[in-house]
């Protein structure tokens, strides 16, 4: 397994460890109860080779060996400058520096992989300059003239470019990968260049897809419980581009569907930093959406799966059913250099709730163990505050947090404004049965304003406001409330 514990680009940190799913539940269940199996891979470019290989033919230590020349691999008169073990074969030479490199340098990357099983071991590299890979002496790919644009290295190296060997349980296999800097590159580069180039090797043994989908609902059949851990990471979610749609990788939305046909008493777990596609959802009993948990990533889904942890977070956005709901769909992309930001302020649950668009989830949203009620719900005007009062009970047999949020709505502004708006929250932490009264004091002008551009000032206009409070965005009948209040002179203010 491949753990999603961090995003990617400036999000990405290499961890002094990290815990999996499947060792934090084999945590708390003994691992003779529990039985895996892949079902479906999901990288965009294939995994990190380096913690698979090891840097010399006899060692325990996992990694590969780097050596930095000026001189190419075809010179009788190569001098190493410098010479390095490396734990990961994602490689950016941002910062690496020699005081003799020269403006184009070479460099030779190589490991053991003593394969642990039979089969087919698909290894791939993207790069940014110039490469050639070798197994055992033979060339398997040369990516020095013919290079295709891809989107790795921020735009500035090509696709993966892929290759396949054949291997014996027990085979060791020596694995070369020889490097030459940026000014070789064939490509235009597409977004910022940072200098003496990158390159990465990845590799994952090839499996027959939808075989491991049987796999997994045969298993799923013979179990009471099933989790199925899903979603994205860090290749699929970086900073210099996009995703250009909501989908999961590859077959997980197959993966998912035909497991959740097999045994509904599944539990969906999924991590990602944005929304995405859902066509499973309806058939789910059980969905968890875990983000991206750092080192303790494992636990902390296995905590919240066996109750040890209540859960109590709430989403920060809105989870659109689908992608052409999002507000920047339409003006999605620069044209000629320009970008138009169509969307204005109706951005994430006010552009949902302005179009009466049906989500997956709205913002604020988010369960937990126990049940909450609020009740004695008041509202008033106190000087230039909004006073708002109201009593918050926990109906269930166990502590929990609730996240009681304020809603403001002008109800007959002069210009277009959202239906609604946040403006205040407080996440609340209530024992079992017991109650909690929980208090807002709100600046009037900041409940009731909105940015006067012809004036070049705040204005908090005068007429009737509506306040909410709820357990998200979504305003269900039984777990809100609503009153009014009146602003009875209109009013400019400047700053903050």
């Amino acid at each position: 397994m491949f753990p999603a514990y961090c995003g990617g680009g400036s999000a990405a940190l290499n961890p002094y460890y990290v815990v999996t799913p499947l060792q934090a539940i084999e945590d708390k269940v003994s691992a003779e109860n529990i039985r895996f199996t892949i079902g479906a891979h999901s990288y965009a470019e294939l995994p990190d080779l380096a913690p698979t290989l090891r840097p010399q033919r006899i060692s325990e230590r996992a990694g590969m060996i780097f050596t930095a020349y000026n001189e190419p691999p075809t010179s009788d008169e190569r001098q190493a400058l410098e010479k390095l073990e490396l734990d990961s074969s994602n490689m950016m030479f941002m910062d690496f520096n020699h005081p003799d490199l020269n403006e184009v340098w070479y460099a030779d990357i190589s490991g053991y992989l003593v394969a642990d099983r039979e089969g087919e071991l698909q290894l791939g590299v993207c790069v940014y300059g110039s490469a050639q890979l070798f197994v055992d002496g033979k060339l398997v790919l040369d990516i020095t003239e013919k290079q295709v644009q891809g989107s790795s290295f921020f735009g500035c190296g090509t696709q993966e470019e892929t290759a396949t060997i054949t291997c014996k349980k027990g085979s060791v296999h020596e694995i070369l990968l020889q490097f030459a800097s940026a000014p070789t590159s064939k490509l235009k580069p597409q977004g910022v260049q940072f200098g003496k180039g990158a390159v990465k090797l990845g590799g994952v043994w090839k499996i027959n897809a939808e075989q491991e989908i049987l796999d997994a609902v045969e298993l799923a059949k013979e179990y009471e419980q099933v989790v199925i851990c899903a979603g994205l990471n860090k290749e699929w979610e970086s900073e210099g581009f996009d995703r250009p749609n909501m989908r999961l990788p590859a077959q997980l939305d197959d993966l998912i569907t035909r497991v959740l046909q097999s045994n509904p008493n599944t539990v969906v777990v999924m991590q990602s930093g944005t929304p995405v596609d859902m066509p499973w959802l309806s058939e789910a009993a059980t969905l968890v959406h875990a983000w991206y948990g750092g080192n303790e990533t494992g636990n902390g889904i296995a905590d919240v799966l066996f109750g040890d942890v209540n859960p109590s977070a709430k989403l920060p956005l809105t989870f659109p059913a689908r992608v052409q709901d999002n507000p920047a769909f339409v003006n999605f992309r620069s044209e000629s250099g320009r970008t138009l930001y169509g969307e204005d302020v109706y951005v994430g649950y006010r552009w949902y709730e302005k179009l009466a668009s049906k989500v997956n989830f709205p913002f604020g949203h988010g369960l937990s163990y126990t049940s909450f009620q609020m009740s004695d719900f008041k509202v008033e005007l106190d000087g230039e505050e909004v006073v708002t009062s109201i009593q918050l009970t926990n109906t269930g047999e166990r502590q929990g947090a609730e996240v009681v949020q304020v809603y403001i709505s002008h109800v007959n502004p002069s210009i277009s404004r959202p239906l609604k708006e946040l403006k205040d929250f407080q996440k609340i932490d209530v024992q079992a049965g017991e109650s909690r009264n929980v208090c807002f004091r709100t600046s009037k002008r900041y409940a009731c304003s909105y940015f006067d551009e012809r004036m070049g000032k705040w204005l908090c206009e005068k007429g009737m406001y509506e306040l909410a409070v709820s357990n998200s965005s979504e305003l269900r009948e039984g777990d809100y409330h609503k009153a009014s209040f009146r602003v009875e002179a209109s009013e400019w203010w400047d700053g903050i």
